[in-house]
């Protein structure tokens, strides 16, 4: 997780994989979209900086975090060699952060059990709007840079 112990701000782009002829789905809630936008970006940056092809990478837009489970599973239909999950909740007055919490990590588990590539969870779970700022490119760096490795990790192996 970043924080101020472990974040990405110094990054060394060396130490990363290339990424050259994989390819990439992408699926974005639109459910506090300030951030999920941020962390998308942070996410494009990093593939395009290891070689990823704009044409190499879809992206689909669904309503919210809990819906992340069905768009990755249809884009683990379409031969990417990795897909990226992103999404932001954020604590509000009532349970439903849990169970849009647990039912997405719990959903995006199960698919990488059963489908055929990995799936990435850049899923912030936070408490406040600050703390989601802090991760989407705030002062603990870009939690979709850190996807977009992981993206890149997974498919390689």
């Amino acid at each position: 997780m970043s924080s101020s112990n472990n974040n990405l701000k110094n990054l060394d782009l060396e130490k990363i994989p290339s990424a050259k002829n994989l390819r990439f789905g992408i699926v974005v809630s639109k459910w506090n979209s300030k951030i999920t936008t941020n962390l998308l970006n942070g996410c494009l940056e990093l593939l395009y900086n290891k070689g990823v092809n704009k044409d190499d990478i879809d992206i689909l837009h669904v309503p919210g975090s809990f819906e992340l489970i069905y768009g990755c599973k249809t884009l683990q239909n379409k031969n990417y060699d990795s897909v990226i999950a992103i999404g932001s909740v954020i604590r509000g007055e009532t349970k439903h952060f849990d169970f849009i919490c647990n039912a997405t990590s719990n959903g995006i588990k199960d698919l990488n059990l059963l489908d055929k590539c990995p799936v990435i969870f850049c899923v912030l779970t936070d408490d406040n709007i600050q703390q989601s700022i802090d991760r989407s490119g705030g002062k603990y760096g870009n939690k979709g840079t850190e996807a977009a490795i992981a993206a890149i990790e997974m498919a390689l192996i």
